[in-house]
């Protein structure tokens, strides 16, 4: 039997963050990492955008890369079949057990499919995507179902096919966006520049409205630019994309002669295809534990409390596998992002380095405000606080600024005070925008001049 002071299941985002803060916080106790993946993920090139929010890499790793760097920390390829926790044992697949005496579970989640038949793919980690890319290459048409992240960058970067974009919402990406983000993205959907786009650039529309009915959208393992190395090429010279709004799969049936596999769609149409991407989601892949007793949420993960700890003595969670079971700050809500998964891991890691000293634990300052930056479209996208008006009852204020081709500025006010924020393209406005949402100031006096572009609105307040 092997022993450690902290065990961590799993050796993604969230799991080795969590090693590599056990590593600098207690360096002299001893951390197992165990990883049914021969290769973990690390998070490097990290670039601070403001206090809050920061850009980074994901890399793959082998197990002796981390134990180099981080010596305390040991990693064992193998998978987890069962937890003892009132032994306080981890049950491995190869019949040896792993003594704790704090656990973080960061077991991520599998990609939910639309069905079982073996010509659908989910797109969720390095395999899945190499598998894809395999596929692609022998593929004339491709139905791509989702509406996240994953699925919007693989229809922007997948190319030399015909892509049928199927999503259940009126607009593209509305896991992030909203219908005016959606239609600034239209130009880079269908892959073409105008003549209209190579024009200097002007802001073309400055809106202020009230938002009184309708819903917002809330809430993708990958880490940011998860395609850069990755060629998503088919057999076609040209690519050609189709959006099938408002629907979803209803059924997939066996191909024929003309196509391997069909998908039958809520708005009655029938798809034949090469190869069925699914990309609808994600499940917490905590079976395991829930077995043990540990309560689950509605949405599968592990309830934790404050301090990450699930309902099981010395067991703690992060990152996809648990489901935040706390007051929350009035703009910060949960989404299975890997920014969140690096927050988490690092912040566990904290809590149970603390609860193993008997020292006091202060919740991290990044459970105060929702940040995320990102890319769609190949463009830079940073999204803070109630970004879509979530929490805020349908009742709030947008002002809005676009510059064709060029940037999308969405401000969310509620009472005269920011709540959040959608920036997408080079806008320089993180910080203004991350200052104004945590100090909720009255932003009234400004009016329409918060969207000034940032050298007017410096001058504005010297």
């Amino acid at each position: 039997m092997k022993q450690a002071t902290f065990d961590i299941v799993g050796g993604g985002i969230a799991g080795v963050s969590c090693a590599e803060g056990m590593s600098f916080l207690a360096p002299d106790e001893s951390v197992i990492v165990i990883s049914a993946s021969p290769m973990i993920k690390k998070v490097t090139n990290i670039r601070n955008l403001t206090k809050m929010l920061s850009e980074f890499s994901v890399e793959e790793q082998s197990s002796s890369q981390v134990s180099e760097e981080f010596p305390s920390v040991s990693v064992l390829h193998d998978s987890v079949v069962g937890l003892d926790h009132e032994k306080s044992l981890v049950i491995l697949a190869s019949g040896e057990t792993v003594g704790y005496e704090r656990l973080c579970i960061c077991s991520g989640a599998y990609p939910k499919l639309i069905g079982n038949n073996p010509h659908i793919v989910g797109i969720r980690d390095t395999d899945s995507v190499q598998e894809f890319q395999s596929r692609l290459a022998k593929s004339k048409k491709v139905v791509i179902v989702g509406n996240g992240g994953i699925a919007t960058e693989l229809v922007h970067e997948t190319s030399g096919v015909e892509i049928v974009w199927v999503i259940k919402d009126k607009h593209i990406s509305a896991t992030f966006i909203d219908p005016g983000a959606a239609e600034f993205f239209q130009s880079r959907l269908k892959k073409k520049v105008t003549e209209e786009e190579d024009e200097e650039p002007a802001v073309v529309k400055r809106m202020k409205y009230t938002v009184g009915d309708g819903k917002t959208s809330q809430g993708a393992a990958l880490g940011p630019d998860w395609h850069a190395k990755v060629n998503l090429k088919g057999l076609l010279e040209r690519s050609n994309v189709s959006i099938e709004y408002s629907c979803e799969v209803k059924n997939v049936l066996d191909g024929d002669d003309a196509w391997p596999v069909y998908v039958e769609l809520t708005n009655d149409k029938l798809v034949g295809c090469d190869v069925i991407v699914s990309a609808t989601g994600v499940v917490p892949n905590v079976d395991i534990f829930k077995d043990c007793g540990a309560a689950v949420s509605e949405d599968g993960g592990l309830k934790v409390n404050w301090k990450m700890q699930t309902s099981l003595e010395n067991v703690y969670a992060a990152g996809d596998a648990c489901s935040v079971n706390w007051d929350l700050a009035p703009q910060w809500f949960q989404m299975r992002l890997w920014t969140q998964a690096r927050h988490m891991g690092t912040y566990a890691a904290k809590s149970m380095v603390c609860d193993i000293r008997g020292e006091e634990l202060l919740q991290d300052f990044c459970f105060e405000l929702f940040t995320h930056a990102t890319k769609l479209f190949g463009m830079k996208v940073v999204l803070l606080g109630l970004f879509n008006g979530q929490t805020l009852n349908d009742s709030y204020e947008i002002l809005l600024r676009v510059t064709k081709g060029v940037e999308y500025v969405k401000l969310v006010l509620k009472d005269g005070r920011m709540q959040g924020a959608v920036l997408i393209g080079d806008t320089d406005l993180e910080e203004m925008c991350e200052n104004l949402i945590l100090n909720q100031l009255d932003l009234t006096s400004f009016g329409e001049d918060l969207l000034n572009p940032p050298p007017l609105f410096a001058q504005n307040n010297r």
